[in-house]
């Protein structure tokens, strides 16, 4: 679900897409931009094209750079914050730290047995907001080690273990209708998993986390085994967003488990959880027993083959303003549709219209490797018309209707110049259609696309 933004100064806004997806319009004064971003969809079906804002972000200050970027959100005043991940800098990149007193290893292990590598650069914090502009408005939030430098210049670190254990990866974050920031991680391994998402005020203050680090009691159906029976443990989250309708937090629970879990937003307690086509109990056993890619069994047609199980990772989950909840499962290549009214009870599913499962869509089915489907977001029009999926294997941003789910159109494609992607990871649209993604691996860098053929009425006006 779209967060509420507030009312910014009227003015009118001229938008045309050749094609006719989006009829020319005028908007009224005192229209809200979430009205005037996106005209209604005609019978002309053509994707809106997009073009790549170069001067966005600026540079960082204080000799920051940033490493993979696993997360990229928009909050209600339309500022774009991301969470970086500065342990997946290499020790080149980070060429300008030294050694901490007594030893020959900066913060995060790198070998400094004589100073520095070079003039630049030092890891920024996790956590960066910035404007359409691109100007940093704050920095904060990292793992412990990085706060030990003062060179670094890291604002105070108000994650403390036990209270708040910072993970290991950082992966996902979510700016709700409050202004408060949720982000979770996704490490691996046998006993130092990330479990657990975070929650804080927005100028980085912690306010609670749910689930505990490296533990995953009773799988995908626990629901209060963590934090002391409050609860539930989680499996290596990969997103969460907010219902603020009911102040829900919804967790796709994601590099281990096979889940959507829903939780109280201010208390983290258990509310409902489902897997692949609304099951609850998730079978946790039969999921892990498909394999890791969109392989059917021998004899079976591809292009019919629906996995009955989420496959990890279960990598972002979506709430639309008509009660409909969007699940990326990403490795099957697939976005599954739920009518939050009905999902989450206990149910075996026999096909649509049972256990809250409403649709499904298959998008570029015969991806393999890391799948096609990576995060979702739409169009900030009332009707929420268009659905636009990042594909990191790909490379792609697809866009789509969202009522039937047809595809219209894609762009980008794999490269290193702008525009293009490596590992595009996630998005998040503003309240004027602008795109803002986010790349891993080694992509390592936040991009900014605005629709073409608008007349910027965001305040942006250079048209870049």
């Amino acid at each position: 679900m779209k967060v509420p933004r507030k009312l910014l100064p009227s003015k009118i806004l001229r938008y045309v897409c050749a094609g006719a997806l989006f009829a020319a319009f005028s908007a009224a004064l005192l229209q809200s931009p979430l009205d005037k971003a996106v005209a209604s969809p005609t019978a002309g079906n053509v994707a809106p094209k997009y073009k790549v804002d170069t001067t966005w972000p600026k540079r960082l200050p204080n000799n920051w750079l940033i490493g993979q970027v696993a997360g990229i959100a928009v909050d209600r005043d339309d500022n774009i914050w991301i969470v970086q991940r500065p342990r997946s800098l290499t020790s080149d990149e980070a060429g300008a730290t030294g050694a901490l007193p007594g030893t020959d290893t900066d913060a995060f292990g790198n070998p400094r047995p004589a100073g520095p590598l070079a003039d630049c650069c030092y890891p920024a914090p996790s956590i960066l907001k910035f404007d359409k502009k691109g100007n940093l408005l704050q920095a904060w939030g990292g793992p412990a080690a990085g706060f030990q430098d003062p060179a670094w210049q890291w604002p105070e670190n108000n994650c403390i273990a036990p209270a708040c254990e910072w993970p290991v990866n950082e992966h996902g974050i979510y700016v709700d209708h409050n202004d408060f920031v949720y982000m979770a991680g996704n490490n691996g391994g046998a006993t130092d998993f990330d479990a657990q998402v975070l929650k804080f005020s927005a100028d980085g203050t912690f306010l609670l986390q749910i689930g505990d680090h490296a533990v995953n009691t009773n799988g995908s159906n626990d629901t209060n085994s963590c934090q002391g029976g409050t609860t539930p443990c989680l499996g290596r989250p990969a997103d969460m967003e907010v219902d603020p309708e009911t102040n829900e937090l919804y967790i796709a629970d994601g590099y281990l488990n096979h889940r959507i879990v829903v939780v109280d937003a201010d208390t983290g307690a258990y509310k409902r959880h489902w897997g692949a086509y609304g099951q609850n109990p998730v079978d946790d056993a039969a999921a892990n027993a498909m394999g890791p890619n969109n392989n059917p069994a021998p004899g079976t047609d591809p292009e019919l083959f629906a996995p009955p199980h989420y496959r990890t990772p279960v990598h972002a989950v979506r709430i639309t303003n008509d009660g409909l909840v969007y699940v990326a499962d990403r490795v099957n290549n697939r976005v599954q549709v739920f009518d939050k009214n009905a999902v989450g009870v206990p149910c075996t599913p026999t096909g649509p219209g049972t256990c809250g499962f409403v649709a499904e869509k298959f998008v570029e089915r015969d991806t393999l490797g890391p799948g096609s489907v990576w995060d979702l977001d739409t169009s900030p029009d009332k009707r929420q018309s268009l659905l636009f999926i990042p594909d990191g294997t790909n490379q792609y941003i697809w866009t789509l209707l969202r009522p039937s789910l047809h595809i219209l159109g894609r762009f980008g494609g794999n490269g290193r110049n702008a525009g293009q992607f490596h590992w595009v990871h996630n998005l998040a649209l503003d309240s004027y259609g602008t795109i803002y993604t986010a790349e891993v691996d080694t992509g390592k860098r936040a991009q900014k696309f605005k629709p073409v053929g608008m007349r910027s009425d965001d305040g942006d006006d250079d048209d870049n």
